[in-house]
Parts: C-alpha cells; sequence; structure tokens
C-alpha cells in the first residue's frame, strides 16, 4: 500500500489522543516502552482507557469507540454489565481471595463439565497460558513423551514449549514446510528439539509429520479455531483426521478453545463433533477477570489428585478459582444460553458476509475470515487456510485500517480481528460496516 496513507490516519489520531500522548510519555519511564501487555501496545502509542460500558469504551481525551476487541474477545458481556457488577460487588462484600476452597468452585466446576462432554473433571487457573501449560504437562507425564506438536502460528500462551513458530517473519521459514523457530533470544535449544511444527489445515503433512515423530510425541495442542490467523476455523475433515491420528497414535490431543469456546455453549468441540482428551480454558469464563481452566479425561486429571497422598503433577497457585472470578464466570455462564448464541452466531455471519461485500464493491482484494461471533479480516487476494497465506497479506493494509477505523470511532484487535459480545446490536454492526466504508475509500 502507500505508506504515505498509513501515515495520515497516524497523524490523525496523534492530533485526537493528545492525553494519551502525554500518559504514553510519563509511563515509558517506569515499564519498557510504556506497557505491561503486548497486544494492547500499538504505535504510535496507544489510546489510554479511561472507562468501558456496555459496547464503548472511553478514552482520557474523551474519545469514545465501539468496542469490537472487548479485551482480546473476552468480555463477552460488554463491559460493566450489571448482572456482573452485583455479583462482583456482594462477594467484594465477602472477600475477594480465601485460603481455602469456595463452594463456587464446585458450582463453576459442574457447569463446565456438563457443557463439555469431554470434560470429566476440570482445574482452576488464572490465565490462558497456565491452562495450556499444565496440560502439556500432564501429557507428557502421562506418555513419558517429551515432544509435543503445534501448529504454524498458533498461539497458546507466553510459556517456552509453545513459543515456536507463532510469529516468525517470511524470511526466517523454511519455503519446505514449517520448522520449529523459537520466538525470541535466548530460548533454550532444547525447545527447537522439543517442538514439532506442522501446517494447519494439511492433514496428508501432518500426519507424515505425526507418524514420523510418534515414539515421542507426547500431544498435539491445537485451536480447532486459529485465533492469531483471523478466527480461522480448523477444516472439519482436517480437525477430524488429527483427532483420528493422535487415537490411533497414542498422542494426547489438546484443545486450546480459550477463544473458540465463545462460539457454542460447549465450544468448538461440542458444535463439530469432536472429543479431545484435555481441553484449556480462559477469558469468557472469567466474566472480565483473570481466568484460566484445563480439564478432560479422568485418567488424566487424576494425576493432579492431592487427595490419595499427594498429587503426581503438584498444581498451586495462591488466586486459582479465587471466588471474585468465580462470581462473575458463573453470570456470564449462566447468561450464555443457546438462544443467546444462536443470536451472537448469527449476527457474526451477518456481519463478516457484509465486510466482505464492502471489499467487493470498493474492488480491494481482502477476504473476511472467522466463525460464530468472531472475525478477522486479510488484504489478499488468495484464500486464507493457514499461516503462510495469512502472511503474504498485507500487513500494512491492516495497520492502516486498524487506526482508521480507531479515528472513525471503532476498535478492533491490532491486526483488524474482533468480536461480538451480547450486547452489540444491528446498528453497531452498521456503524462499523459504515466506518469500514469510509476507511477502505481512502486508504486504498
Amino acid at each position: 500500500m502507500d505508506l504515505s496513507k498509513l501515515n495520515e490516519e497516524v497523524g490523525t489520531f496523534i492530533s485526537k489522543t493528545p492525553k494519551s500522548k502525554k500518559l504514553q510519555e510519563r509511563a515509558r519511564f517506569f515499564m519498557p516502552g510504556g506497557s505491561s501487555r503486548g497486544t494492547a501496545y500499538y504505535d504510535p502509542y496507544p489510546a489510554f482507557i479511561d472507562r468501558g460500558l456496555g459496547n464503548q469504551i472511553f478514552d482520557v481525551d474523551g474519545n469514545q469507540y465501539l468496542d469490537y476487541m472487548i479485551n482480546a474477545t473476552s468480555l463477552i458481556m460488554g463491559h460493566a454489565h450489571p448482572l456482573i457488577v452485583d455479583a462482583i460487588n456482594q462477594q467484594a462484600a465477602k472477600g475477594t481471595a480465601y485460603s481455602g476452597p469456595s463452594e463456587l468452585q464446585i458450582v463453576m466446576a459442574e457447569m463446565l463439565c456438563k457443557r463439555i462432554p469431554s470434560m470429566d473433571s476440570v482445574r482452576f487457573a488464572n490465565s490462558g497460558t497456565e491452562a495450556t501449560l499444565n496440560a502439556i504437562r500432564v501429557a507428557r507425564a502421562y506418555t513419558g513423551r517429551h515432544k509435543i506438536a503445534k501448529f504454524e502460528g498458533g498461539y497458546h500462551g507466553s510459556h517456552e514449549y509453545v513459543s515456536v513458530s507463532v510469529r516468525p517473519p517470511a524470511w526466517k521459514l523454511d519455503p519446505n514446510g514449517p520448522t520449529s523457530i523459537p520466538e525470541f533470544p535466548g530460548q533454550p535449544p532444547s525447545v527447537s528439539r522439543e517442538v514439532i511444527v506442522m501446517p494447519y489445515n494439511d492433514l496428508v503433512k501432518s500426519e507424515e509429520l505425526l507418524r514420523r515423530h510418534k515414539s515421542d510425541i507426547s500431544c498435539v495442542i491445537m485451536e480447532p479455531v486459529a485465533s492469531a490467523l483471523g478466527y480461522l476455523p480448523g477444516n472439519i475433515e482436517f480437525l477430524k483426521g488429527i483427532r483420528e491420528l493422535t487415537l490411533e497414535l497414542g498422542i494426547i490431543l489438546i484443545y486450546d478453545e480459550v477463544q473458540s469456546f465463545r462460539i457454542g455453549p460447549g465450544g468448538a468441540q461440542v458444535e463439530w463433533g469432536i472429543n479431545p482428551d484435555l481441553t484449556a480454558l480462559g477469558k469468557t469464563i472469567g466474566g472480565g477477570f483473570p481466568v484460566g481452566a484445563f480439564g478432560g479425561r479422568m485418567d488424566l486429571m487424576e494425576m493432579f489428585d492431592p487427595s490419595q497422598g499427594g498429587a503426581t503433577i503438584p498444581h498451586a497457585g495462591t488466586f486459582n478459582a479465587n471466588p471474585m472470578t468465580l462470581a462473575a464466570g458463573k453470570v456470564v455462564l449462566e447468561q450464555l444460553t443457546p438462544e443467546c448464541y444462536d443470536r451472537l452466531n448469527s449476527m457474526g455471519n451477518d456481519l463478516r458476509m457484509r465486510m466482505q461485500t464492502v471489499f467487493d464493491e470498493l474492488e480491494v482484494s481482502a477476504c473476511v475470515t472467522g466463525v460464530g461471533s468472531l472475525f478477522g479480516i486479510h488484504f489478499t487476494n488468495e484464500r486464507v487456510v493457514d499461516y503462510r497465506s495469512m502472511l503474504r497479506g498485507d500487513q500494512d493494509m491492516r495497520k492502516a485500517l486498524f487506526l482508521g477505523l480507531l479515528n472513525e470511532g471503532v476498535l478492533l484487535q491490532i491486526v483488524s480481528a474482533g468480536a461480538l459480545s451480547t450486547v452489540t446490536t444491528d446498528q453497531d454492526n452498521d456503524a462499523i460496516l459504515n466506518a469500514l466504508r469510509s476507511v477502505v475509500e481512502r486508504i486504498k
């Protein structure tokens, strides 16, 4: 794209956010780059948020935004929902954290296990990162194997063995296919040796790799909906094929449904009829609070049981299953009825179709991916099926679109992806489509 168009959007943003600019300058004195969260930072600096209400957020400069980022999809009921606010106020009056368990953890565990047939038992943590880490840990302990397999472009948190081939630049990619590429300097050499990287949505190549390393692989960890690829759903034959292969080869299958759990009452696995051995959860089940959970087959989860002389795998955490999170999460699960999912998914399907129509009418090479209430935008003339086809798109156009929409009062994720919430209305979707058309007309 013409980078002058991107620079124009940057200039407009700076003119609208002088207070955020001052806060960024102050923040840089005390935090690297002025930030503690990579996904919330963008150049030239992020808009600093003052408050949120429903589907809107307001920055310190008084700018108002339709929020389609909703804290990386986690705020499925929007900001400051009255039912959640009431629940956490009641709980806060009784205490925010205890030195022992509360009945709320039983209630939440029962709700999750009833929604997810593959989940016989569950444990709570504080993030999706912790959830995937512990799922991999039990897979290794159970199988006695050390290697794991993941997919190129797959994000599963920030621990060592999943921080491989997540966002490798094009110049690092082996043209013959995915290889294990550490995400940052200083990772131990063992990381590259212990992680097998496969191409998403390619069953033939994935099968060849799994069979070649079958004696060493403890688990396959994957998202049935690849969040970093614009919420790209796995092809159903591909997903079923991976399940069949892992069963045949005695490899534990871990579904990372930290984000895709929002597409149905039991997540993507229930929608598509595929039962993994373990599932990692987070985001939506915390009602806006830090949360993680992992669960699955009883024979696997029993390794965490401390009641019979000590757990095979100890699992501690000061704020695991804390009552504030569980009080908020309980409200969310109660509100997410089948009817609620039907409405969300129908609105999401309609929005993606209408977004694609805007690009087609403006003769801009773009495609819109996603499923249910999730969407992603790519500036490319090819079908996005994996990390490499996503990466070949025009990334500068995505940046320009993100900033352009921000200037129009719409917040997406930095990679021009987003999600709906239960408080999203048809009028909101009309507004984002009007903003999309306006921005694309000036940056194309």
